[in-house]
């Protein structure tokens, strides 16, 4: 595995345990240690030991990125080309071919997902040219001439991974991958790995819920970006697929239920969220009250509360004071057609839940989603009276 660090041990992760080592081995604290200045031979050693101790994060992305780059390069073939021209000695081209396995480029990813952490240093691997080579790396189509050729499906998610670290609440970030057109190209990879698509892959949930994920990261809490997504008909698309509201198509894993159902319920009670908006989604709105709510459909319970949650903030939403438009508009008309359904949906699973012993581990298991539904109940309620009075 490459590290990126110097030779003879340089860059050690222990060497601040060997300087803690010498320090105790000349103080124990309890008495005055009788400390002199340094001579130069003293003080050269220890600013080494500490130089060699302290990682240049900067620095290390770079390295990061060049060896990532280069493995790919060769994997992909993209380099083949040079390595014929080129007039270097066979042993100069032989380094320059060097190739990481899948293994050590997954765990670059993951060193790098861990410094992008820090919102200074996602801006830094940006400037580095990181967006497009995630980008790349997560959407790369293997070319007619060498179909063979392509991207690991774990580094693939490696990548989108780390895209998600990155602009997870970071404006320059999420406006940098906007300018890069980076939706239609994460759109179109979940439709890649959705089942029974025309590119020939095999269907992979993974895959999907790491770019659900990513776009989810992307958009949320950006004005501009929330409003693109939503113009987008292949975004809808992608939604309906990951919540399962296809009835021929396989149903998804729970983890990309879930993924969808977070982004959908972020844009639709998002600050800029308008009546507009929510008709446009009116579809996934109703399907969440017929079959996210249903236990019958939806088996896992964490989902279950996810969609009482967003339904009990969209019975309370209010749209931004600046949209002229009529009470009968809001999203409360499109949740109380379906409040028949939820009604004896709810007030079933509430006696359920209610007739499970007191203390009992299933009874603290669903105490959520009692909670919720219970507030689901009383929205309902409340809203009713409202339409009835406008």
């Amino acid at each position: 595995m490459a590290t990126g660090g110097s030779g003879n041990g340089g860059n050690s992760p222990f060497a601040w345990l060997g300087l803690l080592k010498w320090s105790l081995a000349f103080s124990d604290g309890t008495a005055p240690s009788g400390a002199e200045p340094m001579n130069e031979e003293d003080r050269a050693f220890l600013e080494k030991v500490m130089s060699e101790g302290i990682i240049d994060e900067g620095e290390r992305m770079k390295s990061i990125l060049k060896d990532l780059t280069d493995s790919l390069d060769l994997r992909l073939g993209t380099n083949d080309v040079a390595a014929h021209g080129c007039g270097g000695t066979e042993s100069t081209q032989e380094e320059k071919r060097k190739e990481l396995e899948e293994d050590d480029m997954l765990d670059l990813l993951l060193e790098v997902r861990d410094i992008v952490e820090q919102i200074d240093y996602a801006r830094a691997f940006m400037a580095m040219g990181g967006n497009q080579f995630l980008l790349g790396c997560a959407t790369h189509h293997p070319t007619e001439s060498a179909p063979d050729r392509t991207i690991p499906t774990s580094i693939r998610k490696g990548a989108l991974g780390v895209l998600s670290t990155m602009c997870q609440n970071n404006p320059p970030v999420q406006l940098s991958l906007l300018e890069h057109g980076h939706m239609p190209q994460l759109i179109q990879l979940f439709l890649d790995y959705t089942p029974d698509s025309d590119c020939g892959n095999v269907g992979d949930d993974s895959v999907r819920e790491k770019a659900v994920q990513a776009l989810s990261a992307s958009i949320r809490c950006h004005s501009m970006a929330e409003h693109i997504f939503c113009k987008n008909d292949q975004g809808k698309v992608m939604l309906k697929l990951g919540l399962g509201m296809q009835r021929e198509a396989p149903k998804p894993s729970v983890q990309l239920r879930k993924r969808s159902l977070f982004l959908l319920r972020a844009l639709l009670t998002s600050d800029d969220a308008t009546n507009e908006r929510h008709k446009e989604f009116q579809d996934m709105i109703s399907f969440i009250c017929t079959h996210g709510v249903n236990e019958e459909w939806e088996e896992d319970a964490e989902i279950r509360e996810m969609s009482l949650v967003m339904l009990t903030q969209l019975l309370q939403h209010k749209p931004p004071q600046s949209e002229n438009s009529s009470r009968n508009e809001r999203v409360s008309k499109i949740i109380l057609q379906h409040k028949n359904n939820i009604g004896s949906t709810g007030v079933e699973r509430i006696q359920a839940i209610r007739s499970l012993q007191e203390g009992s581990e299933e009874r603290e298991y669903a105490a959520l989603e009692l909670e919720e539904w219970e507030r689901l109940m009383v929205a309902l309620v409340e809203a009713g009276k409202e339409g009835f009075q406008g």
